[in-house]
């Protein structure tokens, strides 16, 4: 028996059929040479062996008594595999292969379902074949879609699961199985008493722990507001807020069941390499992707806002190094990103990011230890999963959200992935496109996961607030692609080569071949063409 810290909690608490809590991820799979037979049969069969490995497949929760406090997780009695493991394409025996387009879509109706709670909170479908476009090279290749609920876990700890679940070869590695003492060492005494005495003993310890960081909690945002307030005295400028509201955008809207998902795909060397030089980082370069995207497709089909675009990203607290299995829940908080959207000049745009993530880098570093990941059980489900759904819902349903400033226009996450490529059952994974949340409020969620030497973006919207889904997808790709171009255009010139002299005694050698010059990192870069993913 364990109970759910409190940010894992909530993500059970606001969850509503608008707005299902679970994350998950498309991976497009290569199968073995000479592969006969289900791909859905080999995964049942391959997962089953592993389920001991993650905790996340076997627990499921059991709620207090007249919800006085958090859940609890559980060992369930048994897994129904087949429940959780399905088929998603045609069963019918010659049927045609799905289209990527097709995939996409069924994903999307998939990930605006919830998770039923009655069981262990995850869900794999698989697809048996999926015909890729002709742009990806054309083949029959298969599918692996997952849906985990974010209670269970945060994105860093769903990169920890799969390292756990999958193999660094094709040859599926030899697994220890389970403990048969297990189940007797996790199951724990659900009595009454135990249960409700667990609740006070985990509040008056949260309380403790607010009560010891308050001290540092008022030093910390008081030497962070007197430095503002010094900085603005000194040069004469009015202090500013310090925070500023988003602009209003068609991703501000209450949501519905309905989603889209799309996806792209871009080299992850040369998006490194170009971050470094203009100065940043891979997570500034992949900001000003996203805010060049969103900025053309607002163009496109919007009126652009004045003001810019401000992106919500969450910001990992987990320590460096962290791979237990056992701790995979949330361990995030939230910060705001200005993407300089309103700046038509390229360069402009990512000095407004580098400067904006900087900003949030300082207050982060100085923060961090002092962020809740938890708070007190004690009535918790009334106070949040009852007051704030209900605004909540109330929000998103009167029409509030698109009338309403809200701190942000949309979600980005940048989640790092396996740099090697992954197998599952014998098939390589050849994409890690991703699925995330979206809100009342935030119709719209770009995660980023890097995979095996690319970056794989998985766009997931609500289906009214982006009913161009497809162009933002390819937006970014272009994105790349004129990154690529500025690049070259502002690298300095390569210095010509000296004209050299050849001596009299050496004309009966022929006629001279001519100097080659070298070519320029960043124009062999521009003849790279950005992947796409229909």
């Amino acid at each position: 028996m364990k109970s759910l810290t409190g940010l894992d909690a909530t993500f059970l608490y606001l969850e509503t059929p608008e707005m299902p809590m679970h994350v998950g991820s498309l991976n497009l799979c290569e199968l073995p040479a000479g592969f006969k037979g289900s791909f859905h049969k080999a995964v049942k069969n391959h997962i089953a062996k592993r389920m001991h490995l993650a905790p996340v497949f076997s627990r499921k929760l059991v709620f207090m008594p007249l919800d006085l406090g958090h859940p609890l997780w559980v060992e369930a009695d048994s897994v129904d595999i087949d429940f959780h493991i399905r088929r998603a394409d045609p069963t019918k025996k010659g049927a045609t292969p799905m289209t990527l387009a097709e995939v996409h879509k069924l994903c999307a109706q998939l990930h605006g379902e919830v998770i039923d709670r009655d069981y262990p909170l995850w869900e794999f479908y698989i697809f048996d074949r999926i015909q890729l476009p002709e742009s990806q090279g054309g083949g029959i290749v298969a599918g692996f879609f997952s849906k985990i609920h974010h209670a269970a876990l945060d994105g860093k700890g769903g990169v920890m699961l799969a390292n756990a679940m999958l193999d660094l070869s094709p040859e599926p590695r030899e697994v220890a199985p389970p403990d048969p003492d297990r189940r007797r060492k996790l199951e724990a005494d659900l009595k009454l008493g135990r249960m409700i005495g667990s609740v006070f003993s985990s509040s008056l310890g949260q309380l403790a722990k607010v009560a010891k960081s308050l001290p540092a909690a008022a030093s910390t945002f008081g030497s962070t507001l007197a430095k503002q307030s010094m900085g603005s005295s000194a040069t004469g400028v009015k202090p500013k807020m310090p925070m500023k509201l988003a602009p209003p955008t068609p991703f501000n809207a209450g949501i519905g069941t309905g989603r889209v998902f799309v996806t792209a795909t871009i080299p992850l060397a040369e998006t490194k390499a170009m971050g470094k030089a203009v100065g940043g980082s891979f997570n500034d370069m992949v900001l000003w992707i996203c805010s060049t995207a969103l900025r053309n497709y607002l163009t496109q089909h919007h009126s652009l806002p004045k003001k810019s675009l401000v992106a919500a990203m969450p910001v990992s607290l987990r320590e460096a190094g962290a791979t237990d299995a056992s701790n995979l829940g949330n361990q995030v908080s939230m910060s705001l990103v200005e993407l300089g959207t309103h700046l038509a000049h390229p360069l402009k745009r990512m000095n407004a990011i580098m400067a904006s993530t900087a900003k949030v880098k300082t207050s982060m570093q100085s923060l961090k230890g002092l962020l809740p990941t938890d708070y007190p059980s004690l009535l918790a489900p009334w106070l949040v999963g009852g007051a704030a759904k209900m605004a909540l819902n109330a929000y998103g349903k009167s029409g509030m959200a698109s009338r309403l400033p809200m701190v942000a226009n949309l979600a980005i996450s940048n989640v790092p992935g396996p740099p090697v490529p992954l197998y599952l059952a014998g098939a390589k994974f050849l994409t890690f496109h991703p699925l995330s949340i979206i809100l009342h409020g935030l119709a719209l969620n770009i995660t980023i996961q890097t995979y095996a030497g690319h970056v794989d973006f998985g766009i997931i919207a609500d289906k009214k607030a982006l009913p161009h889904a497809r162009d933002l997808a390819k937006a970014i790709e272009d994105a790349f692609v004129e990154a690529q171009a500025l690049m070259a255009a502002t690298a300095p010139a390569a210095p010509a080569p000296r004209k050299t002299t050849r001596p009299a005694a050496k004309k009966t050698a022929g006629k001279a071949a001519p100097v080659k010059t070298p070519k320029l990192a960043v124009t062999k870069a521009t003849k790279t063409t950005a992947k796409r993913a229909s």
